[in-house]
């Protein structure tokens, strides 16, 4: 378990990270700035309880570089970035707001070095006050109130898992195949509803049951036991909560053919996605396949707001998983590999 700052920090190749103690509610707050080779680091805002400080700090920094990779296999003008708000347990109502309030007086003093968004443990209502207090957040104006990724992620999933389908059976057609959905939030619960709109079969898994229950009865799907996802047998396994859900434990336990989820980090390590080619399962590079949502919100940035042209756009993800899964098999490489092949041509191309 990584216990201090000074052992994360010399294990990681970013730029910058800021670190500051939020004495009035003992959270502790992390901005990591990775790469600003495309542009200025943007990354949402995680808040969570963590065991240790560290580990947020570990999580920051892992979720920074993924966002290097987002941004650069989408080709979008933005570095990597991430913050956390390592909290000492859940925050709601005035102790909440007090804490944003502050994070939003340390985002000013970086001076737009880096942008925030929505991120698991924060809300489209935390972004909207955030940005009464800072003009460094993204998604979160609009006329008709704050931006939900959540949607846009999903659709950025579904249509990855479709290509991932015809990676591995040839069809791209959900049609009678079986998703189990590990966590039906945010993007959980519309990725589950596309799958079911497309003839999936849509298995439902969360650690609150009841909101696990409701999202398979409105699917005509069933229900998972949380302790029981990984040897659930299914066609699709879509982690879309917390991440290194894909591990040496896990991997051998999987009965799925294909690993495509929302969930940052789903590896614990690279060589998990080396198990999983070996055991013939098709992993979706998650900084892809979840890219839908930073994609949307990339746009509305640069002034697209048609809900059509930004589902399009979106539905681009598709394309790129069919061209890394092609240079995965006539290279005889992990996907993996070759979608951090791609992000390094692009950099690469950028930096010279």
């Amino acid at each position: 378990m990584t216990t201090d700052f000074g052992t994360v920090l010399e294990h990681w190749d970013g730029q910058a990270v800021v670190i500051r103690h939020d004495e009035p509610s003992g959270a502790w707050m992390f901005v990591a700035l990775h790469d600003d080779t495309l542009g200025g680091p943007v990354g949402g805002c995680r808040m969570r309880v963590y065991d240790h400080p560290a580990e947020g700090l570990l999580d920051a920094t892992r979720l920074a570089a993924g966002m290097t990779a987002k941004w650069a296999a989408m080709e979008f003008p933005f570095g990597g970035g991430k913050s956390v708000l390592a909290v000492p347990h859940l925050m709601e109502g005035e102790e909440r707001r007090g804490l944003l309030v502050r994070f939003a007086h340390l985002l000013n003093t970086l001076e737009g070095t880096y942008r925030g968004g929505e991120d698991l443990g924060t809300t489209p209502d935390d972004m909207a006050f955030l940005a009464g207090h800072t003009p460094h957040m993204m998604g979160a104006h609009g006329s008709e109130g704050p931006a939900d990724p959540g949607p846009f992620t999903a659709l950025g999933v579904f249509v990855g898992i479709r290509s991932a389908l015809g990676a591995v059976f040839g069809s791209r057609e959900l049609d009678g195949r079986t998703v189990l959905v590990q966590g039906v939030g945010d993007v959980g619960i519309p990725l589950s509803r596309m799958i079911a709109a497309a003839g999936g079969i849509v298995l439902a898994a969360d650690v609150d049951r009841d909101v696990a229950e409701e999202v398979a009865d409105e699917c005509g799907g069933r229900v998972v036991d949380a302790e029981s996802v990984y040897t659930t047998r299914c066609d699709v396994y879509a982690p879309c909560a917390i991440g290194a859900t894909v591990n040496p434990e896990t991997v051998p336990l999987l009965t799925c053919r294909i690993v495509a989820g929302s969930a940052n980090n789903q590896l614990l390590s690279p060589e998990d996605g080396d198990r999983l080619h070996e055991r013939g399962i098709l992993y979706a590079p998650d900084y892809v396949i979840n890219g839908g949502g930073a994609m949307a919100f990339g746009l509305m940035h640069q002034g697209v707001d048609d809900r059509e042209e930004l589902d399009r756009r979106v539905s681009t993800i598709e394309q790129a998983l069919d061209e890394i899964f092609e240079e995965s098999r006539t290279q005889g490489i992990t996907p993996g590999e070759a979608s951090d092949r791609r992000v390094r041509r692009i950099l690469e191309k950028h930096r010279r």
